[in-house]
């Protein structure tokens, strides 16, 4: 199911729905500041093992991310002590993620690594869709191919045309970024560039 919907001023049903579709441990792609990504209910264990067996993660060997509304949710679900807290408060929301300990929180299939990726999006639907849940989205993003047609990245009708028999919704946002975000990791009191992406620290 392809949905359009926009960064601010969505109808409350609209909104809604998608909390709905989460709750019941659906699948979404959905727009970031960056990417298009594929979404679930963070607490919700059976949809993020959905979400690894379509993109082919394995959660033992690689960490896993989530999508937060706040700050305060970020404290809820990831531990970090005032240094990270105050480098983090400066650059977000914006293209980053950020790996930190995994708090007690997080389902089973997170506290594998004991570390997560922590993304707080310069989206405001985003976000909103985090508040109304009361709980964060797991996040990876799209598969993609360099041998394939960017659209499958970008358009929301191409992402559905390949993704829509496999996820529950797909919402289009308009057209979507084709370069990640960055990755820092702020694991042991120690600040390290694991990936440059579209955000400079």
């Amino acid at each position: 199911m392809l949905k359009k919907l926009y960064e601010k001023n969505n109808s409350p049903r609209d909104m809604a729905e998608i909390v709905r579709v989460l709750e019941e441990g659906g699948v979404l792609i959905f727009p970031t500041d960056t990417v298009y990504a594929i979404v679930c209910h963070a607490l919700k264990e059976r949809a993020v093992e959905r979400i690894c067996r379509l993109k082919g993660i394995n959660p033992q060997k690689k960490p896993l991310s989530i999508l937060c509304c706040d700050m305060k949710q970020v404290s809820e679900f990831a531990k970090m002590d005032d240094a990270a807290f105050k480098l983090m408060k400066q650059y977000l929301p914006g293209p980053f993620t950020f790996v930190l300990p995994t708090s007690t929180r997080l389902p089973k299939i997170f506290r594998g690594r004991k570390e997560v990726g922590v993304r707080l999006p310069d989206n405001d639907m985003v976000r909103e869709v985090c508040r109304l849940l009361e709980a964060p989205l797991m996040t990876t993003s799209l598969p993609y191919d360099e041998t394939d047609d960017v659209g499958y990245l970008t358009m929301p009708e191409l992402i559905d045309e390949r993704w829509g028999l496999k996820v529950d919704m797909v919402i289009d946002a308009g057209v979507g970024g084709t370069q990640p975000g960055t990755v820092v990791s702020l694991m042991d009191d120690e600040v390290r560039l694991l990936r440059q992406g579209v955000g400079e620290l």
